[in-house]
């Protein structure tokens, strides 16, 4: 979360410069189900008697869409985690079909490089691509979130309602509901300091706090990853480093963007940074990185409840995770037993001695044991 705000912001459709607004047609059925949602909290509030056009009811609005949308593709946000374990899991032994082919540029073996890699994918049921599909389903929606609130003061200066239903009328309404009293949904903080309308300092100020808590929240978050959710391995990697790096960095064009959002949608990127914490939080303690700080120590908090992490990575008594333990062991000196055993190779001078010996006494093989 975050990126995919600054990837809108990047962006401006064509259409406000007359031209073909071929990303308002991909994005229209989006924004239509975004103003639905939104739309739909309205009523809901203005039917508890709250004020159509109050402030607080588009600012609780808001939270509601950000809930509904967050919450929607929380299972796509599942499936990329497990994918992304899944994928973890058989690095290794895609790093020796690697090194396997390694300098070898003919045909043949690139194709044979290529067979073995997809049936390892096929083996264990995933693919690189499997784990960039649900992020790239999300982003849809948490674009056209932004869209939606971004527009409302565009959509209300030309008259004019959003994609759907939200009217124009309603529309409207944003556009003159203020927080507190003093602080206009569509105003941004350039546009507070330079146009100075009534009450703008308070205007001001609570962007101010939204922004650095849209951005500390952001920070966090992301140094949480990276602290407690990467194995040993992942950080001794260049990737590790551009991650550190990069943690820095985001928060530079995080304030410069923060400069230029509405309110409404400074509201919805600290909600939804705030969702994100929280869904970090749970992947940290049900779901971290095997080998990472975050897994040792749920491996700890399940120790002292007396229930372990079986092999199928459920968790399970810990008497049954013994057990499992045990029948491992058993079974891996099973196959020891009944593997053939390796026999020493013998010196020229040792097997000329046995064969002397085969000759003088034929009831003796060659190990100078009875037959």
């Amino acid at each position: 979360m975050g990126s995919d705000l600054l990837f809108a912001a990047s962006t401006t459709p064509a259409a406000s410069s007359g031209g073909f607004d071929l990303l308002g047609i991909v994005m229209w059925p989006f924004k239509a189900l975004v103003e639905a949602i939104l739309v739909a909290w309205h009523w809901l509030f203005t039917s508890l008697g709250m004020q159509g056009a109050a402030g607080l009811t588009w600012v609780l609005s808001i939270v509601g869409l950000v809930l509904v949308i967050r919450a929607a593709v929380f299972p796509l946000f599942v499936r990329q985690i497990k994918s992304q374990r899944k994928m973890m899991e058989i690095a290794p032994e895609l790093k020796k079909v690697q090194e396997k082919y390694k300098g070898k540029r003919d045909q043949l073996s690139r194709e044979a490089m290529s067979r073995e890699t997809m049936a390892l994918y096929k083996r264990h049921g995933t693919t690189p691509m499997s784990s960039c599909l649900p992020l790239l389903v999300q982003m849809p929606f948490l674009l056209g979130m932004f869209y939606t609130l971004s527009d409302v003061k565009k959509h209300a200066i030309a008259g004019e309602g959003g994609v759907w239903l939200l009217t124009k009328q309603l529309t409207k309404q944003f556009y003159d509901a203020t927080l507190f009293g003093v602080a206009p949904l569509h105003t941004s903080l350039v546009d507070a300091v330079q146009h100075k309308p009534a009450g703008w300092e308070t205007t001001v100020a609570i962007l101010v706090v939204l922004v650095i808590l849209m951005i500390g929240s952001q920070f966090f978050t992301q140094l949480q990853i990276i602290s407690k959710n990467l194995s040993p391995e992942a950080k001794t990697g260049q990737a590790y480093q551009m991650q550190k790096i990069m943690l820095y960095i985001l928060p530079l064009g995080f304030i410069f963007s923060g400069l230029f959002f509405p309110l409404g949608v400074v509201i919805y990127w600290f909600i939804s940074n705030l969702w994100t914490m929280g869904q970090q939080f749970l992947v940290l303690r049900e779901m971290p990185t095997p080998g990472s700080d975050a897994a040792k120590a749920r491996e700890e908090r399940l120790a002292r409840k007396g229930k372990a992490i079986n092999s199928e990575g459920k968790v399970v008594p810990k008497a049954a995770y013994d057990a499992e333990q045990q029948k491992m062991l058993e079974d891996a000196e099973r196959l020891r037993a009944q593997q053939p055993k390796r026999q020493q190779p013998k010196s020229a001078k040792r097997a000329k001695k046995d064969q002397d010996t085969a000759k003088k006494d034929p009831e003796k093989n060659v190990n100078g044991d009875k037959a």
